[in-house]
Formats: structure tokens, C-alpha cells, sequence
């Protein structure tokens, strides 16, 4: 009497084997991890890139302010004190000393503001690297070739 043994198929119909190789479900949910873990990055780059550029944009947004508080109280104050000096031992009418005094505080508020602007525009506030990092992820998700 023989003894009929089963046994089992060899080759793709044996897929379902985890030692064959990992299975659709687990590739996509591979792929579905890594997105994700792939944003959780690109948000911490982001996070990074504000952080650093946070110290540049207050110092100067803090030369703006002191151009502008520099500017306001000293007119008021030091620029009755020079027009009158100018009066006085010039011999100016009082008229064109005012337009003189104004006209070195105008230049003195438009050089501090003008520096800060400046500082500005040496630097970009906004994450260069995080935003070019996530449009090329989405570039690679849309379309993987």
C-alpha cells in the first residue's frame, strides 16, 4: 500500500510564504510609512530653516524700529535746540534753519531704515531648502519615474 503525499505547490502559487518575500499589502504599507515619515521630516526642516532665520529677521526688523524711534522724538527734541543755534550764530533766518536741521535728521532716519532693509533683503525668511525638498517629494509621488 502506498502512502499518497501532498505536497505543497512550489513557485508563484506559494506567494502567500512570508519567507518568499513581503506581500502587496506590506509594500504598500511600506510605502504609506515612509510618506508620512517623509513629511514628519520635511515638517522638522521646516521647523529648522523658521527657527534660524528667526534670529536675522528680528535683528532686522529691530534696526527698522530704532530708525524709526531714533527719528521721532529727536526732531521734536534736538531739532528746536540746532535751529536755534543755527539762528543765532549763523545769522540764518529762522525759516532756513529749520529746513536745514529737518533735512540732517530726514538723511539720518532714511540711513537707519535704509540698513535695515537692506539686512532684509540679504537673506530669504522663508525655508528655501524645505520648500524645495517638498516639491520635489510631491514632483517623485505624482509621478515616480
Amino acid at each position: 500500500m502506498a502512502q499518497d503525499t501532498v505536497s505543497p505547490p512550489a513557485g508563484p502559487a506559494a506567494a502567500g510564504n512570508p519567507a518568499d518575500g513581503p506581500s502587496v499589502t506590506g509594500l504598500v504599507s511600506g510605502i504609506i510609512n515612509d510618506a508620512q515619515e517623509l513629511a514628519k521630516q520635511q515638517l522638522a526642516l521646516f521647523r529648522a530653516e523658521i527657527k534660524a532665520d528667526f534670529h536675522r529677521t528680528l535683528t532686522a526688523a529691530s534696526l527698522i524700529v530704532a530708525g524709526a524711534l531714533v527719528a521721532l522724538p529727536t526732531i521734536f527734541l534736538v531739532c528746536n535746540m540746532f535751529v536755534y543755534m543755527l539762528h543765532e550764530l549763523a545769522g540764518l533766518p529762522v525759516w532756513a534753519s529749520y529746513g536745514i536741521v529737518g533735512g540732517l535728521f530726514v538723511v539720518l532716519s532714511a540711513v537707519l531704515i535704509g540698513v535695515g532693509i537692506q539686512r532684509f533683503r540679504s537673506f530669504n525668511p522663508l525655508p528655501d531648502q524645505s520648500v524645495e525638498a517638498f516639491k520635489e517629494n510631491v514632483r517623485w509621488m505624482t509621478n515616480p519615474k
